[in-house]
């Protein structure tokens, strides 16, 4: 088995846990881009047991609100896909109404192209989120 998520960590690390890990991803056109990933080897989220989804889903609940504080973004994308890479994953990405996809999904074809100032504006925004999404998890696993 050759799974990039067995492998390497899939992005920055901003949390972890023994059952998880939440990483910024490096998507150029996308600052802010969060990966919650489950450590083991798993297909399917229905194979998890129901406190395990629990804690997979409290993460992201986490991740999104310390997105939506510290960027602002007019939506929060969730999606878990796995076509590409079959392991446990949830997309959690942050979207403006000027972002290169908008309103489509950012797996569509771009909408527009949009500056490197922009970009590099929301780069320094998303530096942020290690405090933040730390600061989320905090608050959900201790409620």
């Amino acid at each position: 088995m050759d799974c990039v998520f067995c492998r390497e960590d899939g992005g920055d690390v901003l949390w972890q846990d023994d059952r998880l890990r939440v990483v910024l991803a490096d998507e150029h056109d996308y600052p802010g881009f969060c990966r919650v990933i489950w450590n083991g080897h798993i297909a399917e989220f229905s194979d998890l047991d129901g406190n395990d989804r629990d804690h997979v889903m409290k993460a992201v609940y986490a991740v999104e609100r310390a997105m939506r504080r510290v960027l602002h973004p007019v939506k929060v994308n969730l999606a878990s896909l796995g076509n590409q890479v079959p392991h446990v994953h949830w997309h959690v990405i942050p979207r403006f109404s000027n972002d290169a996809h908008f309103p489509l999904p950012i797996w569509a074809p771009r909408q527009r192209t949009v500056s490197e100032a922009m970009l590099s504006s929301r780069r320094a925004q998303a530096t942020l989120l290690r405090e933040a999404v730390r600061q989320e998890i905090g608050q959900a696993f201790n409620n």
